[in-house]
């Protein structure tokens, strides 16, 4: 995601005030570039496993003030209560098992537990009246003799008859309830035209509906694009050719009915302080709702500096050529909250309907994390968002994580130890292009080093060249608006 923008540079795009997220990001899955400057007191030690686990939990999290910790903080008591109650269950014995869960609280435990991915509770189970105990006998009594019954025929079975083939087991999976079905990839996406609009919305054939009451303008377009061994071109671009996909890094509340204003309000709070600073073409919230924020013909402060390439087509900070289409979350390393499959489904109509209207390539569809680099320093991964888990099938397009990354063999650059804290490793195209970085090394007699400092200097001669072009238009602009404004 990209990060609040001053001048030329980008920061942390979160709401204002109080609840505006920090703006140190250290790299690019909620990401590097994000830190706090002071973090929180750490929680409550988590409860001894106890045989009243409720008055245990009640007292930890009272020293809770922050409604998301103490919800983390219960959610993981109530794992290690979950997972005792998963061993006790092999115990032989009803009255045995039952006496374990007794002593070790999961009995008065178990009704907070729940199957909710988000962690809200199970609704209540019907209870039925038990049976008298002579309709427990006759149950008991006629499934008695349906096993003997079996057992019988069983034996009673010849056993020259061959034994089918065994069927192989299919291996286990996860369930995909967050994640629509992939697309073909690199299909373009069908025709796309708006259906209906009105104020405040539009809608499109592909169901794609975009609310675009923040809506706002921004400076027009205008960028060059390298070519690799030959340098800057001298056409000059006002179209956008890519997008960038980013996660917002702003205050998260828990996915549930009981915090609907609190979703809202932080929602709404988000993408004013979007709009203020020109943060991002579009924002896709919890529920799906896209909405547009700054218009697709101006420029976005969202992905600052950074680098990407389709073919011999080389592009240095991808505000100018891409639009930025960010989702309402926390990356968080990758690990942690997911996209909610209405943000999936939101996210896919308006990436075919994006693609479609400015004829974009599955090639220039790639995320924040991929491509935001560290330019002085010459290193990736400046902010990670993204930098693992984007789901490139379900959109229909090439999985990115595993191109070589297009910093590292094209300029040389690297990472550092703060990268990997985070990433604790880099994604697949890191090494493959360090691979490749290597092997251009070897055939040409050099040591890496060398070529690493030859193509990081390329880098910084076609980023001045890129600075000082911009200043000219800049210059040119001012000059053309006083001309204008003295009728000249």
């Amino acid at each position: 995601m990209a990060r609040v923008v001053q001048g030329r540079g980008v920061g942390a795009a979160g709401p204002p005030a109080a609840r505006r997220p920090t703006t140190s990001r250290p790299g690019p899955v909620r990401i590097a570039s994000a830190r706090p400057s002071a973090r929180p007191s750490p929680p409550p030690r988590l409860p001894r496993l106890r045989v009243h686990p409720i008055a245990a939990l009640e007292a930890g999290s009272r020293a809770l003030r922050d409604p998301v910790e103490k919800l983390r903080f219960l959610r993981r008591s109530l794992d290690r209560y979950e997972a005792l109650d998963a061993r006790l269950q092999a115990v032989p014995g009803s009255p045995l098992r039952w006496l374990a869960c007794r002593v070790s609280g999961v009995e008065e435990a178990r009704p907070l537990f729940s199957s909710n991915p988000w962690g809200a509770l199970d609704p209540p189970r019907r209870s039925r009246p038990p049976l008298p105990r002579r309709a427990r006998r006759a149950v008991n009594a006629a499934a008695l003799l349906v096993l003997t019954a079996a057992g019988l025929a069983l034996a009673s079975y010849p056993r020259s008859k061959p034994s089918p083939a065994a069927v192989p087991e299919a291996p286990a999976t996860a369930p995909a309830t967050e994640s629509p079905d992939p697309l073909t990839r690199g299909v373009a996406p069908a025709r796309i035209w708006m259906a209906d609009s009105g104020p405040g919305f539009e809608l499109y054939s592909n169901g794609l509906r975009v609310d675009t009451t923040y809506a706002v303008g921004s400076e027009p377009r205008r960028y060059r694009v390298f070519e690799a061994g030959r340098g800057m071109g001298t056409e000059v671009h006002d179209r956008p050719v890519g997008i960038v996909y980013h996660t917002s890094e702003s205050d998260i509340w828990p996915l549930e009915e009981s915090f609907n204003e609190k979703l809202r309000d932080s929602s709404q709070n988000l993408l004013r302080y979007l709009k203020r600073n020109h943060v991002y073409h579009y924002l896709i919230d919890r529920f799906g709702r896209v909405f547009r924020v700054v218009e697709e013909t101006g420029k976005a402060n969202h992905a600052g500096m950074s680098v990407w390439s389709a073919g011999s087509r080389v592009y240095l900070n991808l505000n100018g050529p891409t639009i930025g289409v960010s989702f309402e979350t926390r990356w968080e390393g990758g690990r942690a909250l997911p996209i909610t499959r209405a943000q999936f489904e939101a996210g896919r109509t308006l990436t075919d309907y994006l693609r479609d209207k400015w004829s974009i390539e599955a090639d220039m569809c790639v995320t924040h994390g991929l491509t935001s680099v560290n330019s002085k320093k010459h290193l990736i991964g400046h902010h990670v968002d993204w930098a693992r888990g984007f789901p490139f099938e379900a959109f229909g397009l090439p999985d990115h994580h595993l191109r070589p990354s297009p910093a590292v063999v094209l300029f040389g650059f690297g990472y550092d130890e703060q990268f990997l804290a985070i990433m604790g490793e880099p994604w697949p195209g890191v090494g493959e292009a360090e691979r490749q970085l290597a092997a251009d090394a070897s055939a040409a007699g050099r040591t890496l080093n060398d070529v690493r400092e030859e193509r990081s200097g390329t880098y910084d001669l076609w980023l001045a060249e890129q600075a000082k072009d911009a200043e000219t238009a800049d210059r040119a602009g001012v000059a053309q608006t006083r001309r204008a404004a003295s009728g000249g």
